[in-house]
């Protein structure tokens, strides 16, 4: 057994971690896949890039990124420790309570470090602790800006370029000996700023507007602004060093002596536990599932109603795309919701695959194949399809009515919407309920404090009551939105959607369906023309009255109201008087109001005396009175109409506009074919073609799967053997690389060609240079099986496969010092 040799860069680092370690920091980060790094090397500095640098960060929560950060203003390499120390302080400034923290810190410190060894931000043993060097330059304070612990650079740092008179002057105001050495003299001044006893006593001796200063520079920003003629106690902190020049109008407060004033501690305060979930209410689950299933009906039901409102053709696309604002009114006053929420309603279908463009010149909104699908599900499948579908939606309804980047409106169902943190954050909020206690309804601002604890970096909020980061916005909106959906009821989580969560759509589609009223096969009819449905109603019932009648009201109880127009809209679907006379009959558990029975007679009676076509259009009717009258009529003036005949007349406008125009006149006409036949419009038939849901936009790359994971292991494994195998004939000291990285092995033709044919006899490995058809250099290691025709065939270690290679694309080959295929 040998000692150990500590790892002198990342990239021994990485390459003496397991193949579990290795898959672990892939599936931390996945951005170092894309592509699949060649080799060890290349992996550790693709980790170290900027980007990727920044995007771990980002992931990190609030205290292992404190961690990080007391590292980056630590020496580096620094020993545990160290960091412990500028995590806790010396407990000089508070006692009880910072020995209780201590104590947090100090369990919760190894976790922390461990997740930042594990994403490869920090690497070596605990003596020598590092932080990667990219990591170090984005959170370490410098002369320009401070860290985000708000400590300024170093002695050093901030003396760089000091004229030797002027670190003698502050030498001598600090009663420390002179040099004429610059390094003597910023050693002893740093040395002065780290001695206990020797600061306390310079402290000792400064006014009492100076120690003022130094409080309000301590926690940062350290930097502040000088006149020419700096004031008594700025002059004498400046003087002695303490406020050191970094320009000509500016002053720093050096690390050193910061951390002496902060007790040793780089953050105020240090937050190694996550805050808790509060609780606002504790109800009754039956009484939260109860609530939750009725609003997951009325989820339902209001989507549905959406769609069928757009079933003839919903509102115009904007060219931008999107619907106006007009439009997405219009649409509040349909449903009797505000408008956001018409929006949510609106994007929440979009997203379901339920709702699409229609793809014509004259683009609008309608429902798609998949509708018809859905609405023939159970109330409680169709819940589930709505619930997943909004779970990992990345379209943000919140965002509607405000403006993009360049200052546009962003309009529901409009492009811009996509927020790809939204599917995250909302799994993130429901977890935090679902760790609560049933029934226990959560504060929102203990929520949005847990989240930006668990990723500080995503939002730009610091304080509690500030929410005007993407992520406490989403999060505020998800709370909302979830009471909205059924996914909550009376704020807490209800059982359902734990099922949903835990065991899929199935389970809460089980755990729900008892939850959720029956649906009637009967209404009420009352004599003022209305009727009253007790619960929901079956489809084919409740899709009957829709043409029938208009609903007036909604609730536990919905009310219809039968209208002259409303039976003529079921007269125009093909039905007859005596049609719905049967239909009521059937379906009333109350006698037929004889009002009603004569408003179905009188409309149908009136209903298709005129005919409308084509001429541009035309009205004919066998009762030339009627048409007299109508051409007498002022209101019919913008028809343009003509008489062709006694009971004929031709208009300057198209059909459809006809039709309506004659309505609300007070007619009941009815369209007819060319051959002379009664139109029948039935409701609900214009689809978009078949269109897919909405793909979500992804937040970075996909987290791999243990099999991808397990071969880029391999392949990053293989490449490493590769680069750094050992030649038998190597000039250099045994166990050197056999070139520099990055080098190919150069032999003659011959050579080559008679190197494989002796490893394919003997059945040995062999380290190649090769280049591909598109010029790509790589090295590679391979066992030949066969030599013949021009083509080696081998095993290739690199790839973990056989292979097939032209010779004259090999730049050359060496034999293996030693098996390390093995």
């Amino acid at each position: 057994m040998g000692m150990t040799t500590p790892p002198r860069t990342l990239a021994e680092a990485l390459r003496a971690r397991d193949d579990e370690s290795l898959a672990g920091l892939l599936r931390a980060r996945p951005d170092l896949l894309n592509p699949v790094p060649g080799d060890i090397t290349q992996l550790a500095t693709r980790a170290g890039t900027r980007a990727s640098v920044v995007r771990a960060l980002e992931h990190l929560d609030r205290f292992a990124l404190q961690t990080a950060e007391a590292l980056a203003v630590a020496t580096d390499p620094a020993p545990y420790e160290t960091l412990l120390g500028l995590l806790t302080g010396d407990g000089r400034d508070d006692g009880e309570r910072l020995d209780d923290a201590g104590g947090a810190i100090s369990d919760a410190l190894p976790g922390a470090l461990a997740t930042l060894r594990e994403q490869a931000l920090v690497w070596g043993e605990d003596e020598r602790l590092r932080l990667v060097r990219t990591a170090r330059e984005i959170l370490a304070p410098s002369p320009q800006h401070a860290s985000p612990t708000g400590l300024g650079p170093t002695v050093a740092e901030a003396t760089s370029g000091m004229s030797p008179g002027r670190l003698q002057e502050i030498l001598t105001a600090a009663g420390l000996p002179a040099t004429h050495d610059p390094v003597s003299a910023v050693t002893a001044l740093a040395a002065l700023f780290t001695d206990r006893t020797r600061m306390g006593e310079l402290l000792d001796s400064a006014p009492a507007e100076a120690l003022s200063v130094l409080d309000r520079l301590v926690w940062g920003p350290p930097y502040g602004e000088v006149t020419p003629n700096p004031t008594p106690p700025v002059k004498w902190l400046r003087d002695h060093g303490l406020l050191l020049p970094v320009s000509t109008r500016t002053v720093v407060l050096p690390r050193e002596a910061a951390l002496h004033l902060r007790a040793g501690r780089a953050h105020r305060v240090p937050e190694p536990r996550p805050p808790a979930v509060e609780a606002v209410a504790n109800r009754d689950p039956q009484a939260v599932d109860s609530a939750a299933a009725g609003q997951a009906l009325l989820a339902v039901d209001t989507v549905e109603e959406l769609l069928k409102s757009w079933n003839g053709g919903g509102p115009p696309i904007l060219r931008a795309g999107g619907l106006s604002v007009r439009e997405l009114k219009k649409t509040a006053t349909t449903l009797e919701v505000p408008e956001p929420v018409a929006a949510f309603w609106a994007e929440l279908a979009f997203a379901a695959g339920l709702l699409a463009s229609d793809g014509e010149a004259d683009e609008r909104y309608a429902p798609t194949p998949a509708y018809d699908d859905w609405a023939e599900l159970p109330a409680q499948d169709r819940w589930t399809r709505l619930a997943t579908a909004w779970l990992a939606a990345t379209r943000t309804s919140g965002l509607v009515g405000g403006q993009d980047a360049k200052g546009r409106a962003l309009s529901a169902l409009g492009p811009e919407l996509d927020r790809s943190a939204a599917p995250e954050v909302r799994h993130r909020v429901l977890a935090l309920l679902a760790a609560l206690e049933p029934g226990t309804a959560p504060d929102p601002e203990s929520v949005l404090a847990r989240l930006r604890w668990e990723r500080p970096l995503r939002g730009a909020s610091v304080s509690p009551g500030d929410t005007t980061d993407l992520r406490s916005r989403i999060a505020l909106w998800t709370l909302n939105e979830s009471e909205l959906l059924g996914i909550t009821g009376r704020g807490a989580l209800a059982t359902h959607t734990r099922a949903l969560l835990d065991a899929g759509p199935a389970e809460a589609a089980a755990l729900l369906a008892p939850l959720i009223p029956e649906p009637l096969d009967h209404v009420l009819l009352q004599a003022d023309l209305t009727a009253v449905a007790p619960g929901p109603l079956e489809r084919p019932l409740a899709d009957m009255l829709s043409a029938l009648a208009d609903i007036e009201s909604k609730g536990g109880a919905t009310v219809y109201r039968f209208t002259p127009g409303s039976v003529r809209r079921a007269l125009d679907a093909g039905q007859s008087a005596a049609d719905l006379h049967a239909f009521l009959a059937a379906h009333s558990r109350t006698p037929v109001p004889q009002p009603l029975s004569y408003l179905i007679d009188d409309v149908a009676r009136r209903h298709g005396h005129l005919r409308i076509g084509a001429a541009s259009s035309y009205v004919r009717c066998d009762d030339e009175a009627v048409l007299n009258e109508i051409l007498a009529d002022k209101r019919s003036v913008t028809l343009r109409l003509r008489r062709l005949a006694p009971t004929a007349l031709a208009a300057q406008v198209d059909p459809a506009s006809l039709l309506e125009g004659l309505r609300e006149m007070g007619y009941a006409p009815a369209a007819e074919s060319a051959e002379g036949d009664v139109l029948i419009t039935r409701a609900g038939a214009r689809r978009t073609p078949p269109r897919a849901a909405p793909v979500p936009v992804p937040e970075g790359p996909p987290v791999p799967d243990a099999t991808l994971l397990g071969a880029a292991v391999r392949a990053i494994r293989a490449g490493d053997t590769a680069a750094t195998v050992v030649r038998k004939d190597t000039p250099e000291a045994p166990g050197a690389p056999a070139a520099a990285p990055g080098s190919l092995p150069r032999t003659t033709s011959a050579e080559t060609l008679a190197t494989v044919q002796a490893a394919a006899m003997t059945g040995s490995a062999l380290w190649i240079g090769y280049v591909n058809a598109d010029g790509a250099a790589s090295q590679r290691v391979i066992a030949p099986v066969r030599v013949e025709g021009g083509f080696v065939t081998a095993y290739d270690h690199t790839a973990d496969e056989v292979r097939t290679y032209p010779l004259h694309r090999i730049t050359g080959v060496a034999e293996l010092a030693d098996d390390q295929t093995t």
